[in-house]
This record gives structure tokens, C-alpha cells and sequence, in this order.
């Protein structure tokens, strides 16, 4: 055990100690051990007991833990302490400038036990309001924990995207005369990016050699990374560029029909030539998931939604409750982007947490979403609500509130660890309530963070299909869900989805795309789509 790892072990305790309310004397101990331990040239697992007790801030205790962990390979004072403690409280302690405190006061005060938890509770505005943070403090703990998220190895697409443009921009700024361009997930714009992997027309020892020479890169524990990124290259010659390319941006299932139906591909110089042969559209590489896909285009059925199909934005939330902007802000905003309407939902009154709105301030919205309308004819909000799926089932609100409402959005925020069967009957009476117009992120998931409760998906899209309840996809980086693998199912049910932003802020309207690019890749069609519903298409489903 290195110094480092000993080091580190004795941190994790002060701060889980501190996060427990251990006194200040004690945790300030161990974390003087481990800068005392870092700075220690020779290993101290190597160390008799009077030697280390001989070393300025390392009293009798810390030695003899030094002792335990040489012995048993870990101390018995730390795990007490982490069976007492989240998983994902304990991953928390390891982002940077984000201390104790301020973790005991997001998880006692909101609930939260995990960096994907908390990165979504930022963008939704809700460490605002807590003791001890305020805008500026969110604002930081955000780009600390984007960091942090994409530091472990996995990223979220939308939230790396921004990254990897930077990385292929400087690689060919640096190899002009070479093509370079995304590879393998980043291609196929995957939702979990597992690696991010470029491709490029140069010998690996030339370009090896001069990739070090280039500012914005380094070597770190045997990776090329970017600004502390990590990613790959591969490497081929220009008459291979085409066929590996095609290759590492199809899914596995998808590759091999293509090949029964074209032979091996290894000899094309666009990708488009693969289409060309099978005498069938061009399937972009975000599309190459599913050969269903693949049958649809052969059988000339394909025609998959965009983002120019987009004429509404659906669940968005304001300053009324968690939201970073005013209702106004958010209308112009939209409209601004070239939107037709906007569905405004903010979080319902069980919603404590996100300033949920009681049932005076939802008559106060109303009344000023009618005077901002009549500013305009072209444009109009929707006066929407995000209902709180209650524990059985009900809507938040009573049934006159409800009826007021020209969009209910039904989702599920609270007691989420439900058994399958508890589950699905939250979500079935939700569904079948007459006042359900949508319903929101289904299974409730944090990509990275936090796995959905148990459901029956063919069930519950059966079920939303028979009481006319159209289907979120929540177009949130951190959600995109209902995933895309459910949408061809939902067409063959004839039933209908929405692209969601869920926007908490007006950046967070740009979201749909993502949500966009999941739907390509299920083949979502644009008729199967609520929001490709021009302004007097969508009134007249209201």
C-alpha cells in the first residue's frame, strides 16, 4: 500500500467523520495525517511503530491505524462509519471543493445521496434556497460535479459533447491534412459514452510524438487526456478511413444484417456507399442501433424525426417554482428560438422542495400566462403543471384545479424505491386519471447515478396508449427517458411521445436535441411525435 492509498484512507475517515458530527479535534487529526502521509518520502506501511510516532503529526493513534491497515488492509474505525453512510454520500466526499458540511446539509435537508442526484437538484435550482449556498455557490458545485461526473470514465452524452468538439477541433488543428473524426459511441451519439475515441489517417508513432507537443494534451496513468479527459485514438490509412468508421458506428445486431446483406465492409471510401448497394436511404450513425431500422429503410418507411420538426416545447418550469427564469423570460426566450408555443409545468404543491405551487399561486399564473398571451398572436403559452404522482397514485390537487389545467404532466418524484408491483400501480392509476395528459420521465432514472424504480414497460405503454396519455421522452442529459429502445414498441401500439426538455432554465430549452437524437435512434417519426404539432394542431389536441 502506497503512501498515497494510506493517505487517502485516512481522509475518507476524517470526512466521514465530520459528515457523522464527530468533533472538529478529532477529524482534524486524520486529515493532518494525510498531508503529513503524502509528503512522507519513504512508505510507512514499511514503518515499526516508534518510527512513525516519531514523525511530526503522527501521534499513537494514527500510527497504530498505519499499523492495522498494514496488517489487515483496513481500519475498523472507517467501516463502521461507511455502514452507517450512502454509497454515494461517500463518492460525494471525493468532489473537489465540496466539503462535509455543505454534503450533510443536501442530504438532510433534500435527500440526496448521490453526484448525479445532486448535479440534477443544481440544475433544477434547488440548493438555491438552503442555508449556507445561494446562486453563486450552485453555480460552482455544478462545474465541480460536471468534472467530477466525467472524470470517472463513463460521461453522459450532452454533457461531454462540448469536450469532445474541443478535442476534435484541436486535433485537426494539429494533423490538418489528415482526416479526423468521432468514432465508436461518441458517432453513434450513445447516451453513456463508455469511451471517447477519435479516429485519424496517421501512423501512431508520428502522430504519438506530436500529440504531446500540443498544449492542450497530456499523459495521465497511461491515457491521453484533454484538460484531465481521457480518450483514444485510432488509427488507420484514408482508403480504410470509410470502412472502419462504419464499422465501430453501428451496434453489433445492426453490422451483422448489413453484412449478411451487403458482404464485409472494407472497401468503401464514403459511408454512403453501403446504402447505396442495399438501394436504401442514408441511416446516420446514431440511427444504426436497431435493424429494424434497417427493414424500415428497405422497405422505404423510414422518415425520421429532427430537430426542424420540433414547433413546441413541452414541460418547462419557471421562477414559480424551481426555475432559474420568469415565466416571461422563458416565453420570449422560446420564442425567440423560432418555438411556436410553450407548456409551462411547474412542480405541483406536494413538490415542498421545489417551491411547489399552492393553489393561490396557481390562479396568480394563470392570470399572468392570459395577459402575456394577449401580447401575441403567433405565439402562446400553455398553462401546464408537473403533478407529483402521489404514493397512491392520485394526482397532486383536487379534481377543480386539475380541469383548469391545459397540460397535466404526471411523474414521480418521491418514495422511489418501489418493488416492481408498487411501481406500476402508482404509474397505471396515474395514467388512467381523465386529467393525465402526459406522463413525465416514466421510470424516474439518473443516467450515472441513480437506477429507475422496476417497471412493465410494455404494460404501462399499453395502458398509456388505451387511456390517450402520451409518453415523455425527457430530453434532459441526465434522463432521456423513456429510453430509446421502448419507442419502436410504442409506434407499433400507435401510441405517442413527447420530446421534453424538462428546461429549469432558458439553456435548458436547447436540451430537446438530445432528446431528438434518442428518439432517431428508437425511429421515431415525426407523426408520433406531440410537439411536431404545429400552434393550431397542438390547440385542437388540447
Amino acid at each position: 500500500m502506497t503512501n498515497r492509498e494510506v493517505a487517502k484512507i485516512f481522509n475518507t475517515l476524517g470526512k466521514v467523520m465530520e459528515l457523522h458530527g464527530e468533533s472538529h479535534f478529532k477529524t482534524r487529526s486524520y486529515t493532518n495525517a494525510y498531508l503529513t502521509i503524502r509528503k512522507i518520502t519513504e512508505p510507512v506501511t514499511e514503518m515499526d511503530i516508534s518510527t512513525l510516532q516519531s514523525i511530526q503529526g503522527i501521534g499513537k493513534a494514527i500510527s497504530e491505524k498505519i499499523v492495522e491497515l498494514k496488517e489487515t488492509g483496513e481500519l475498523r474505525t472507517l467501516n463502521k462509519y461507511l455502514d452507517i453512510t450512502p454509497v454515494g454520500i461517500v463518492d460525494m466526499l471525493n468532489i473537489k471543493g465540496f466539503g462535509p458540511k455543505k454534503i450533510k446539509t443536501v442530504w438532510e435537508g433534500l435527500g440526496i445521496e448521490s453526484p448525479g442526484e445532486l448535479l440534477y437538484a443544481c440544475e433544477e435550482n434547488r440548493l438555491i434556497d438552503l442555508k449556507g449556498f445561494g446562486a453563486k455557490t450552485q453555480n460552482t458545485v455544478m462545474q465541480q460535479l460536471k468534472y467530477f461526473l466525467e472524470s470517472k470514465g463513463k460521461f453522459l452524452f450532452g454533457k461531454i459533447l462540448p469536450d469532445a468538439l474541443d478535442i476534435l477541433d484541436h486535433l485537426q488543428t494539429m494533423r490538418p491534412n489528415d482526416i479526423i473524426d468521432f468514432c465508436g459511441d461518441l458517432d453513434r451519439k450513445m447516451p453513456i459514452i463508455n469511451e471517447l475515441t477519435f479516429l485519424v489517417t496517421c501512423d501512431e508513432e508520428t502522430f504519438s510524438d506530436q500529440i504531446l507537443t500540443f498544449a492542450p494534451f497530456s499523459f495521465e496513468e497511461e491515457k491521453l487526456t484533454y484538460n484531465g479527459i481521457p480518450f483514444n485514438i485510432e488509427y488507420t490509412d484514408e482508403t480504410m478511413f470509410a470502412s472502419v468508421k462504419f464499422q465501430k458506428s453501428c451496434s453489433e445486431q445492426f453490422l451483422e444484417q448489413v453484412i449478411e446483406s451487403f458482404g464485409e465492409i472494407d472497401n468503401i471510401y464514403e459511408e454512403e456507399e453501403v446504402f447505396e448497394t442495399l438501394d436504401i436511404a442514408f441511416i446516420p450513425s446514431e440511427c444504426r442501433e436497431n435493424p429494424i431500422i434497417l427493414d424500415r429503410a428497405a422497405a422505404g418507411e423510414l422518415s425520421l424525426i429532427s430537430d426542424q420538426d420540433i414547433k413546441g416545447i413541452i414541460h418547462n418550469h419557471s421562477t414559480y417554482s424551481d426555475g432559474l427564469h420568469s415565466l416571461s423570460e422563458m416565453a420570449e426566450a422560446t420564442k425567440a428560438k423560432g418555438f411556436e408555443y410553450l407548456v409551462i409545468s411547474d412542480h405541483s404543491q406536494a413538490a415542498f422542495y421545489a417551491n411547489g405551487l399552492q393553489e393561490e399561486r396557481v390562479q396568480q399564473q394563470w392570470t399572468e400566462i392570459d395577459e402575456l398571451n394577449a401580447q401575441w398572436s403567433d405565439f402562446r403559452i400553455f398553462k401546464g403543471i408537473e403533478s407529483d404522482i402521489l404514493n397512491d397514485g392520485s394526482l397532486d390537487y383536487t379534481n377543480d384545479i386539475l380541469e383548469g389545467f391545459d397540460c397535466v404532466i404526471a411523474s414521480i418524484h418521491s418514495n422511489l424505491k418501489m418493488d416492481l408491483n408498487k411501481a406500476m400501480q402508482r404509474l397505471i392509476r396515474a395514467v388512467e386519471n381523465p386529467y393525465t395528459k402526459i406522463l413525465g420521465h416514466p421510470t424516474g432514472r439518473l443516467l450515472l447515478s441513480r437506477e429507475g424504480y422496476p417497471i412493465d414497460h410494455e404494460k404501462l405503454i399499453d395502458a398509456c396508449v388505451a387511456n390517450n396519455v402520451v409518453i415523455e421522452i425527457n430530453a434532459n442529459p441526465l434522463r432521456l427517458d423513456i429510453d430509446w429502445r421502448w419507442i419502436d414498441y410504442i409506434i407499433k401500439k400507435d401510441g405517442m411521445v413527447s420530446i421534453n426538455p424538462d428546461a429549469h432554465s432558458i439553456d435548458g430549452i436547447d436540451d430537446v436535441r438530445y432528446g431528438v437524437i434518442a428518439a432517431r435512434k428508437g425511429g421515431l417519426m415525426p407523426e408520433y411525435c406531440l410537439n411536431t404539432f404545429d400552434l393550431e394542431a397542438f390547440k385542437a389536441w388540447i
